[in-house]
Formats: C-alpha cells, structure tokens, sequence
C-alpha cells in the first residue's frame, strides 16, 4: 500500500523512510519546483526499470537524474565543461537540465541507451532532503501514467499511481508548473525542452543558444527522444486538445469561438482556456481563465492542473497559442504536445 507523508509537518521522518526506501530499489513521488517526479534509485538498473514498468512509459524516453550538490556530477559525467560550471552556478538549485557525455557508472536504464545522461538539482526542499537521505542520484520523470498531464500536487499523483508506488510525499502545489528546460552542452548548446529557465536567460550567460526542431515540432519518424518530453503526443488529458493559432489574441480567439460553436451543436462537451485578456471575447461560452498573457509564467504554472481538471469532463479543450519566446516557449511545447500538434489557423 502506498504511504503519504506530509513533506512540512513530517519532513523528517518522510525523507528518512524514503531515502531508505530509494536505497532499497523502491519508488518514492516527491515534489519540486516545477512538477510531481517519481523517484529510483538512479544507480541501480533494476530499480530505474521499476519506474517505466509503472508509469508505462516506453524505454526509449530518458530519465533525469536528480543530485542534492553540484559536486556530485562529478561521478556521472565524463567531465564537466566549462560553460557546465557557469550554468550550474547561475541556475542550480532551479529548473534547469543539462545533458552531457555521461560516466561508466549511470545505467543504459536512464539513458535509454544514449551516450550522454540529464543531470539537475532542484529547487525544493524536499527533494533535496530526499536526495541527501537516499544517498545517491535519484532518477526521476514526473509521476503520472505516460502520456496524460503532469502532476502539480500530490492529489494527482495519487489519482495516477495509489497503490503502484511506495511513497508520496505531499508537498503541495509545485511553484514553476512545467518541467525543466534540458540544454545539451554536447556541441553547439541546445533546448531540447523550454521551462523555466529561459533561452534569453541562457543566452545571457553562455552566449547562443539553439533550440532543437522538435521543440515545436513532431519528432521525425527516425528520430530518437534526446531529451523526456520529445515525443509526438505528451502531456495529453482524456479530452481533445485544440489550439487557435494566430498572433492577433482577438483574432485567435474568434477561430476558437467559431470551432466551439460548430462543437457544441454537434453535442459535445467544450471548454476554453483563455488568458486574463480574452476572456472577454468568449460571453455565452464555458471559458476557463488560466493565466495572464502578459505574464506566461502564471499560464505555464495552470496549465497541467487545468488539463487534469477538465480530462474526461469535456469532450473538446480549446485554447489559445502564445508567442514563443521566454516562457511562452515552454507553454507552446506542452500545449503542442498535449493537443497532438492539432491546430485551427485561417
């Protein structure tokens, strides 16, 4: 059966029995600054494999690997490049990821067998907690079931994975809402998945940065996952996902207005996620106010629980795109994702 530990009343006590339980080969959710992960012991194969077995996830995604101090990549890297060092200093504890040419010691398990290993610290306390207690780098991807919307709070987790796992820990609702950004240093620097660290932030430190095709595209038919999150569909609720696309927000939103209108004649069950902004555009229709569009941290932080909150209770979730810079980036390659890539344009 699994166990919930509340991470601020019993912090103690819920990182010791689940540190013991990571060193064991067992499976702990924890939370972060950006989402829910689902935890094993990321030096032990069997353990890691446990992980895909639950969340049904495809052994050719990758893992990240969690660390509680920047000294301990030292054992998972092949060595630690130098704009590695700035990045760690700027941005760690935080939701960044960096991939580099990984150490004999990481398991194929994590890497799905690439010759490069995701490796960040986050920005909780809890999890750092964790980290240290369990003793060793904790391999994680978010804790849901492959495929639907991450998780925010513990109550998703649970709604995922009561019963298949051996520890919660509840530390209420993640602050950034959307996984890390993961920037490879093998090569030119590249984003293989926008979060909170921004490529204008990366920029700012290390100079260009690229950001991978796949990023706002479909993954080629011959293309592996480099990074979790690269696949075609992610992200995805039990409901349709349509995104209005145009760079005019009244314009956007007359595309998804008109696509509702047809919808709801036809029976089904419509929702729209509109911004602070559009939401007038949208009388007489079910809308949802998810954020401000002048602030895209506050739609990336809303928009998993919202996807939760509506998956099986609407037939069809229309939204409206963003543009894609700074964290609007991260928005669009989740949204993108969990709508399969489906579009209404003019």
């Amino acid at each position: 059966m699994t166990q919930i530990f509340n991470a601020i009343t019993q912090k103690e006590n819920g990182a010791r029995l689940s540190g013991s339980v990571i060193r064991n080969g067992g499976l702990v959710a924890f939370p972060t600054e950006t989402v829910y992960g689902l935890g094993a012991n990321g030096l032990d194969g069997a353990a890691v494999q446990r992980i895909f077995e639950v969340k049904g996830r495809p052994n050719d995604n990758p893992l990240i690997l969690h660390v509680a101090k920047k000294s301990d990549v030292k054992a998972l890297w092949h060595d630690i490049p130098e704009k590695a060092r700035i990045l760690m200093d700027t941005f760690w504890p935080g939701p960044l990821t960096i991939v580099y040419n990984k150490s004999s010691v990481v398991p194929d398990e994590v890497t799905a067998g690439l010759p490069t290993v995701a490796v960040r610290m986050p920005d909780h306390r809890c999890a750092l907690a964790l980290i240290r207690e369990a003793g060793v780098p904790i391999a994680a991807p978010s804790a849901n079931l492959s495929g639907k919307p991450s998780p925010t709070t513990a109550e998703h987790v649970k709604d995922d994975l009561w019963g298949k796992i051996d520890v919660i820990l509840d530390g209420g609702p993640c602050r950034v809402g959307l996984e890390s950004t993961v920037l490879s240093l093998v090569g030119t620097p590249a984003i293989l998945r926008p979060g909170g660290v921004t490529k204008e932030m990366l920029e700012a430190v290390i100079g260009e940065v690229a950001v991978a095709n796949a990023v706002l595209h479909p993954l080629g038919a011959n293309e592996k996952a480099a990074s979790p999150g690269m696949k075609y569909k992610h992200y995805a609720p039990d409901a349709q996902v349509i995104i209005g696309m145009h760079p005019n927000p009244r314009a956007a939103a007359g595309l998804i207005a008109r696509e509702y209108d047809v919808r709801e004649s036809r029976g089904e069950r419509c929702v729209i996620f509109a911004s602070k902004q559009t939401e007038p555009f949208y009388r007489g229709r079910t809308c949802v106010i998810i954020g401000d569009r002048k602030d895209p941290s506050t739609m990336c932080a809303a928009l998993f629980s919202s996807l939760r909150a509506y998956s099986g209770k609407a037939d069809v979730i229309l939204t409206e795109s963003l543009p894609e810079t700074d964290m609007g980036l991260a928005y669009m390659n989740r949204l993108l994702r969990a709508a399969g890539f489906e579009t209404i344009e003019e």
